[in-house]
C-alpha cells in the first residue's frame, strides 16, 4: 500500500518519468518484495527492468547515454523505487554513486570509454571504500595498490560492499602511498578482473536483497589507464562523490518512511476497536500527523540540497542535513508504524516490520548520522 505523493516537478518530462517509475514500482517491483527479501536473493531482474527503462542513468549527460535529468528529479525517482523496494532503491543509488566518480573525476577519454557502459542499463556498479578497520575513518584504509609498469598490483579486503559479488564493475579506493590524506587513489575495476574474489553475503537485519559482501583483492592487476584522477587524489574523489551518495540514501530513507506511513494510515482506517476505526481516536491521529510531518521534512531536506547541487552551488552541509533528517525520520516513522499496527506490526505478515528493519541501516551507511553531525557542525564553525 503506497499513497501517491503530490510532487512539484520542474517539467512535463519529469512528471511522465515519475509516473513511469511509479507504475514500474507498484506493478512490477512491489509484488516481488516479500518473497525475495525472505529468500535474500539478488534482484537482478529488477535492475534489468530499471536499466531498460532508462532509470539507472538519469542524472548524467545524454551524450554518454544518461537521462539528462536534474538531481531533484533523479532523487524523487529513487524515493519512488525505495517506497516499493528499499533494497533496490539502495542498489540504484550505489550504482549512480559509482558513475558519479567517473563523471566528475575521469578524463574525457575515460568518460567516453566507460560511462556509456555504466549508463546503458546492462552494467551495475559497486563502491569499494569501507574496510574491516576503516569505516568512518577513510584514512585508515589498508588495501594497497603498488605500481608495476603500466599496471597496479592490488592486495587487500573491502567490507560492507553493496552489490558485492553481483556487480559488473567496482570503483576501488586503494592506498598508493603512506600519506594519510593524499595516499589514496581511485580505480575502475571490471568484475572479471583476475585476483578478485568475494566473501559470503552478510546476514543482515534488513535490506536482505541488497547483497553485501567482502571484496578481496589478491594480486589483482589493474591497468594504470583505469585509475580515476591523479595518483593520491582518491580521498578527494571519495568524499566529493559521497555528498551525492548521501542524497541518494536520504531519498531511500524518505521512501521507507513514506511506505510505512501509507500502511499505517490504511490500517488505521480499517482496524476497529471499541466499535469504531482506531483512526477516529485523537491519540492515534496525532501520532499519524507527526509521522506525516517527519516524511515531509525528510523530502524537503533532500530536495533543497538537490536544487543547490543542480544550481552548481555548494551543498555538502545540506547533503549531510538531508541524510541525517531523512534517515532519522525513517527510523522514527517505521517505529511508530509498528506501534499503530500493534501486535500485527510485530509480525512478518505485515510489511511495517520489514520496513522497520530496513530503516535502521540507513542511519549507518554512507556516513553514520554521528559523522553527519560532525560534518554539519564543522561546516557551521569554519
Amino acid at each position: 500500500m503506497a499513497t501517491e505523493v503530490d510532487r512539484l516537478l520542474p517539467t512535463e518530462e519529469a512528471r511522465e518519468l515519475l509516473a513511469l517509475t511509479r507504475e514500474i514500482a507498484v506493478k512490477e517491483l512491489a509484488p516481488q518484495v516479500a518473497e525475495a527479501e525472505e529468500a535474500a536473493v539478488f534482484p537482478e531482474s529488477a535492475y534489468r527492468l530499471l536499466g531498460s527503462s532508462g532509470l539507472l542513468s538519469l542524472p548524467f549527460a545524454e551524450e554518454y547515454g544518461g537521462g539528462g535529468q536534474p538531481y531533484e528529479v533523479y532523487l524523487q525517482v529513487i524515493e519512488e523505487i525505495a517506497t516499493a523496494w528499499p533494497s533496490v532503491g539502495v542498489g540504484t543509488s550505489v550504482h549512480s554513486l559509482t558513475a558519479t566518480v567517473v563523471d566528475t573525476n575521469a578524463t574525457d577519454e575515460q568518460r567516453g570509454e566507460w560511462l556509456p557502459r555504466m549508463l546503458d542499463g546492462d552494467w551495475l556498479g559497486a563502491y569499494c571504500l569501507s574496510e574491516p578497520q576503516a569505516g568512518s575513518d577513510v584514512s585508515a584504509i589498508k588495501t594497497r595498490a603498488v605500481r608495476d609498469g603500466e599496471e597496479y598490483v592490488v592486495n587487500g579486503t573491502k567490507q560492507w560492499i553493496s552489490n558485492g559479488s553481483c556487480a559488473d564493475y567496482y570503483i576501488l579506493f586503494a592506498r598508493t602511498s603512506d600519506d594519510a590524506k593524499r595516499g589514496l587513489s581511485a580505480f575502475i575495476v571490471p568484475a572479471d578482473t583476475e585476483g578478485m574474489s568475494f566473501g559470503a553475503p552478510e546476514k543482515k537485519m534488513g535490506l536482505a536483497c541488497d547483497v553485501t559482501t567482502q571484496v578481496i583483492f589478491d594480486g589483482a592487476r589493474i591497468p594504470a589507464a583505469q585509475r580515476v584522477g591523479e595518483e593520491g587524489a582518491g580521498m578527494k574523489v571519495a568524499l566529493s562523490a559521497l555528498d551525492a551518495g548521501r542524497l541518494g540514501i536520504a531519498a531511500v530513507g524518505t521512501g521507507i518512511a513514506q511506505a510505512a506511513l501509507a500502511y499505517a494510515v490504511e490500517y488505521a482506517r480499517e482496524r476497529e476497536q471499541f466499535g469504531r476505526p482506531i483512526g477516529d481516536f485523537q491519540g492515534l491521529q496525532f501520532l499519524l500527523a507527526d509521522m506525516a510531518a517527519a516524511v515531509e521534512r525528510a523530502r524537503a531536506s533532500y530536495l533543497h540540497a538537490a536544487r543547490l547541487k543542480d544550481a552548481g552551488r555548494p551543498y555538502s552541509r545540506q547533503a549531510s542535513i538531508a541524510k541525517l533528517t531523512a534517515t532519522d525520520a525513517a527510523m522514527r516513522v517505521t517505529t511508530d508504524a509498528v506501534q499503530v499496527l500493534g501486535g500485527n506490526g510485530y509480525t512478518r505478515e505485515y510489511p511495517v516490520e520489514r520496513l522497520f528493519r530496513d530503516a535502521k541501516v540507513t542511519q549507518i551507511f554512507e556516513g553514520t548520522n554521528q559523522i553527519q553531525r560532525m560534518v554539519i557542525g564543522r561546516d557551521l564553525l569554519r
